[in-house]
């Protein structure tokens, strides 16, 4: 008598026997033409975009009028430009990462409340492609906010003395960090229940990059800095106990002395993942102003780039000979100012790491049949 084989072990699927990961461009173009279909068809949608484009036009005209009748009769027109780009960048940046949250914050949950995201996951479409789907329809509607600011970032940059590259750079910046925030989004939206719940987590999170991480660097500043024995680049005390008018200015020599030094290379990736300090190190507008040069040009992008990467680098030698009069000698050895390396790449490194962790934990939590479910979590 023959001996039955033993059962074969079917390969693991998920659903309708797709697997989770699996991509095709027809099932993530299908889930993207719904979404963007849906949102078109708001009234919501196309009235926020109304209202940005009143409000950014509005700031950036009333900021240039300003700027031109503030620097006007100074003669400071060099640093008109900078300044406006600095204010539309940023007002940009800032109000994309308001709007972003509502775009996928609810992509998940809202559909479950709604009813129809049981209808998704019964089709042939793998977890992967309604994911991919939902987030790249989000990240197409912010890119949209994005495009009718592009005017007026060109109106910032034809005013003179920012760099030309300054521009694609930003608008690039801008749309992957929105790209990042609408994957942390997505990712809420499948792990709280509620909508609600998901749109203040996701609120919470860019709170937490943007406005969280400025205060708590301040609050570890106290114990990073410590009383030590420094080079110091100066002038004695005792220098200055046998200066007078008439032996002239005394010079500065290096010196070894206690100082306070503050480690900032130690929590400074607390500013790193800043999403302003992102745009900011990697906008490359042009060159900070230098406190030794007859030239004042202000430029807050620039100014803000080297104080982040100023804060990077470990301490070196303090230079104390900062301020001389006129007729005071300018030193010559003056110690080199140690600048650290650009620290964009990480900051938006660490942004999109948390979009993608987000975007997987969609992934993983669309799967069906689900283990376990919230309570009060609607099936179909």
């Amino acid at each position: 008598m023959s001996q039955d084989a033993p059962p074969v072990a079917p390969a693991h699927h998920d659903g309708a026997g797709v697997r989770t990961w699996s991509l095709t461009w027809h099932g993530v173009r299908t889930v993207v033409a719904l979404e963007l279909r849906q949102r078109v068809r708001s009234s919501r949608w196309k009235t926020a975009l109304v209202v940005w484009v009143v409000v950014v036009g509005a700031i950036t005209l009333l900021s240039s009028g300003a700027l031109s009748w503030m620097l006007g009769g100074t003669g400071d027109d060099q640093s008109r430009g900078p300044l406006l780009f600095m204010i539309v960048t940023f007002l940009v940046l800032g109000l994309g990462l308001l709007v972003t949250p509502t775009l996928t914050s609810t992509a998940v949950n809202g559909d479950r409340a709604a009813g129809t995201l049981a209808t998704l996951q019964v089709t042939l479409l793998s977890p992967a492609e309604i994911a991919l789907g939902k987030l790249l329809a989000a990240w197409f509607s912010a890119l949209a906010f994005l495009a009718v600011s592009l005017p007026f970032l060109v109106l910032a940059v034809a005013m003179g003395d920012v760099a030309v590259l300054a521009l694609p750079r930003v608008v690039l910046l801008i749309a992957l960090l929105l790209a990042a925030v609408c994957g942390i989004g997505l990712g809420w939206s499948t792990i709280a229940a509620r909508p609600a719940g998901s749109t203040v987590l996701t609120f919470l999170t860019v709170a937490g990059l943007t406005i969280f991480t400025p205060v708590f660097f301040a609050i570890t500043y106290p114990a990073i800095t410590s009383t030590e024995e420094v080079t110091v680049f100066g002038v004695t005390d005792e220098m200055w106990e046998d200066f007078d008018d008439a032996s002239g200015y005394p010079q500065c020599t290096y010196f070894q002395d206690v100082r306070d030094v503050a480690h900032t290379e130690r929590t400074s990736w607390l500013l790193t993942v800043n999403p302003f300090v992102v745009v900011a190190d990697g906008a490359g507008t042009g060159p900070a102003n230098d406190p030794r040069s007859s030239v004042y040009r202000v430029d807050p992008t620039a100014e803000l780039s080297r104080g982040v990467r100023d804060l990077a680098a470990p301490p070196t030698a303090i230079d104390e000979c900062w301020s001389w009069g006129e007729g005071e000698p300018t030193p010559a050895d003056r110690p080199e100012v140690t600048v650290g390396g650009p620290v964009w790449p990480w900051g938006l490194a660490v942004n999109l790491l948390l979009g993608g962790l987000g975007f997987a934990v969609a992934v993983r939590r669309l799967r069906i049949p689900q283990r376990t479910l919230a309570r009060g979590t609607r099936v179909a």
